[in-house]
């Protein structure tokens, strides 16, 4: 379904398409379009799912600032990195454990800094290396082997996906590599915004509630200092929000309601003003919901447009 339109110059130059639900505070279907049933890739916005089955498997972790990392796509900035090593050295290990791929940071200005001082990419960088910490920890701590702790049939990674058909109340419809090189798990749309009321909505203490915790207190550490989901939990009181790859994100609010969302071709711009609408379904409204609601469009350094949503 049409989501979202490029307008440049008062011409329609493209549309996004792709699927959003929005859930009310007690998990109904509030609204939706497209094809909210049918299994997506949510990449990234698994993670906080997978922080859940760390710690139910026995992670170790007692900082929320460490919960959140290990939860996080990070931008690669100095504070990401030097608490990635902390995590690594206190597991007695290094950058070469990590089995995500070297990459340059994902941050723009982190990015730059690594170029501008003549350094490349390295695991440490890649914006899943706080997770892949975390799953060496885990192993660590319950005495699983770290070789091979990203192939799905290692205990670890058959503890996360129990917690994710758990929280999701689904069967993951398939298995695959994600960009990091750990398993990507397929559930619907509607699945995904469950997952996260139940992270929001669970009791204080317990270990979902926890890692919904751990993310909203620190949103500088799961995205960075201007990522998107970042720039949401710091302006809509109690949000928890997360980005995946392929234009995927999911949010909640306790006593208010979830959404998650898709655009099929996986374009970033059209995600954030399609997110904003579906937040104002659940009469959302913040200061920075205006800054997402339309993403300009510039021609010789000038805004000459907008990309905004349809739905």
């Amino acid at each position: 379904m049409p989501l979202a339109e490029v307008v440049r110059s008062d011409f329609v130059e493209g549309v996004h398409r792709g699927s959003v639900v929005v859930l009310d505070a007690t998990g109904a279907v509030l609204d939706a379009a497209g094809d909210v049933s049918g299994p997506i890739f949510p990449r990234s916005a698994n993670k906080p799912m997978q922080a859940v089955g760390m710690l139910r498997a026995g992670l170790p972790l007692t900082d929320p600032a460490d919960l959140a990392l290990v939860a996080a796509s990070h931008a690669g900035e100095e504070f990401h990195l030097a608490r990635v090593a902390r995590l690594l050295a206190d597991a007695g290990l290094d950058e070469e454990a990590l089995h995500c791929p070297p990459d340059l940071p994902v941050g723009e200005q982190a990015r730059e800094a690594v170029l501008r001082a003549g350094g490349g990419p390295t695991r440490i960088q890649m914006n899943c290396s706080g997770k892949h910490a975390g799953m060496l920890l885990t192993c660590r701590s319950a005495g699983w082997p770290v070789d091979g702790y990203w192939r799905p049939e290692h205990p670890l990674q058959q503890r996360l996906r129990d917690a994710i058909e758990d929280l999701t109340g689904e069967q993951a419809a398939a298995v695959g590599v994600d960009g990091c090189g750990a398993p990507v798990l397929a559930v619907s749309l509607t699945g995904l915004a469950r997952a996260y009321l139940r992270l929001v909505s669970a009791e204080t203490g317990t270990l979902e509630r926890t890692v919904a915790d751990a993310m909203r207190a620190y949103p500088e550490i799961v995205g960075g200092t201007e990522a998107d989901d970042t720039r949401l939990m710091r302006g809509v009181p109690g949000l928890l929000a997360k980005v995946g790859a392929e234009g995927v994100i999911a949010a909640a609010v306790p006593g208010v309601g979830a959404l998650a969302l898709k655009i099929d071709d996986g374009a970033g711009r059209a995600r954030m003003p399609v997110v904003t609408s579906a937040l104002r379904r659940l009469a959302i409204d913040a200061p920075v919901l205006a800054e997402f609601a339309e993403i300009p469009l510039f021609g010789g350094g000038l805004p000459v447009g907008t990309t905004h949503p349809l739905w």
